[in-house]
């Protein structure tokens, strides 16, 4: 029996996951197995010795403390496109908000309630709200992932708009879903040099923080707009507010809201609402149930942002699996112990992912905790398992 801790409300569809033959779910265990969790800050919390695993039900893992779990052989999951399509929806309406000043014009009606002959009056106040159209203006899509390259097709072929993506790392998959009316820019500077509009769709990292900057800012065309739906820690606050002021921006919209924006003219700032739709939320619960119950069941490892995958299928026998640094020796090492003990090692997988490796062993007879025992003692080795124990 498995136990699932979790730590925000999850839909109760990761109960066709984590049935309740096979697990526990409660958001006060004590002991889990596994964590699922949302939004939940995880950086101040104490990580039991008995996790193994915590699975984010949405595609950010900033809230989660990714080098103290792999340190301590936690693979961390996330869910990579389940929340694609919510969001890209939010994006595109984001673009209608960027061009014509519509949370303006709907406030100022709010406002204007009282005063007789409202529908007269609208007439001579709309042209403070008016705005450029999108089709046939440059929209730059910076990252062509799932969320990227859906609104790079929507754009293209919904609005009308001319569409270029920068994405270094973009995916087969992704690069044969888009369109064929995207162009691919080689650099950052060759997709928003001419944009007209600009959407940024990439994670955020110590490279990418505070991307939206001065420098960044005073490389685009004069008038540009900008929609941030990633991270607000992708741009400079000081940097929007200056670049608004001074007429380079037109426009920055974000669903990331901060005291330092919230007030300022020009900009659009609403409440993280990108993946909060039911069947978003329904999406990431289900997926990031699999994740575990693949983890927890097989030892697969999959959309893992902290481990490398390990695609497995039906055991050729006792299933072993270990946690280690990623240096030489160590799978000798494993080898020797296990056949020190006259057991035949059946087949074996090893890979690796910067400084954390796991080894996967399909063993002829089933180990001891002796022997298990002797395995994690071994330098270098951060956790061990028996799969499906």
């Amino acid at each position: 029996m498995f136990k699932v801790q979790t730590l925000n409300s999850i839909s109760p569809v990761i109960h066709e996951s984590l049935s309740a033959g096979m697990y526990t779910v409660s958001n006060n265990e004590p002991t889990p197995d596994a964590i699922l969790v949302r939004s939940a800050a995880m950086h101040d919390l104490e990580l039991p010795a008995s996790l193994l695993a915590i699975a984010r039900a949405g595609a950010g893992v900033n809230n989660i403390p990714i080098p103290k779990c792999s340190e301590k052989g936690i693979v961390v999951f996330n869910t990579p496109g389940a929340n694609a399509n919510a969001v890209a929806e939010l994006v595109m309406a984001g673009l209608l908000l960027a061009s014509r000043d519509i949370a303006g014009g709907i406030q100022w009606v709010k406002q204007s309630k009282d005063e007789p002959g409202l529908e007269k009056l609208v007439e001579k106040q709309k042209a403070q709200f008016v705005g450029p159209e999108l089709r046939g203006k440059k929209l730059a899509v910076i990252g062509l992932g799932a969320i990227g390259a859906l609104v790079a097709n929507a754009a293209a072929n919904g609005f009308g708009m001319e569409v270029t993506g920068y994405d270094p790392y973009i995916s087969v998959a992704h690069a044969w879903s888009l369109s064929r009316a995207i162009r691919h820019a080689d650099t950052i500077e060759g997709a928003v040099k001419d944009a007209d509009y600009i959407t940024v769709h990439i994670p955020l990292m110590d490279s990418t923080r505070g991307m939206i900057n001065e420098a960044f800012l005073k490389g685009l065309k004069t008038g540009v707009r900008i929609l941030n739906f990633s991270r607000g820690e992708l741009a400079d606050p000081d940097a929007i507010k200056a670049a608004i002021a001074e007429g380079q921006l037109a426009t920055y919209v974000t669903d990331f809201a901060t005291n330092a924006l919230a007030d300022t003219p020009k900009v659009v700032c609403l409440p993280h609402l990108g993946a909060s739709t039911p069947e978003s939320e329904e999406r990431c619960a289900e997926m990031a149930a699999a994740e575990l119950k693949d983890y927890l069941e097989k030892g697969v490892i999959r959309n893992s942002v902290n481990m490398p995958e390990i695609i497995l299928g039906a055991p050729e026998g006792s299933r072993v699996l270990l946690i280690h640094k990623n240096v030489p020796g160590i799978v000798s090492n494993i080898s020797a112990i296990i056949s020190g003990r006259g057991i035949n090692i059946l087949n074996m997988l090893n890979k690796s992912r910067n400084d954390v490796a796991v080894t996967v062993l399909e063993l002829e007879n089933q180990p001891d905790e002796t022997l298990l025992s002797s395995l994690g003692k071994l330098n270098n080795v951060v956790r061990v398992r028996l799969i499906g124990k």
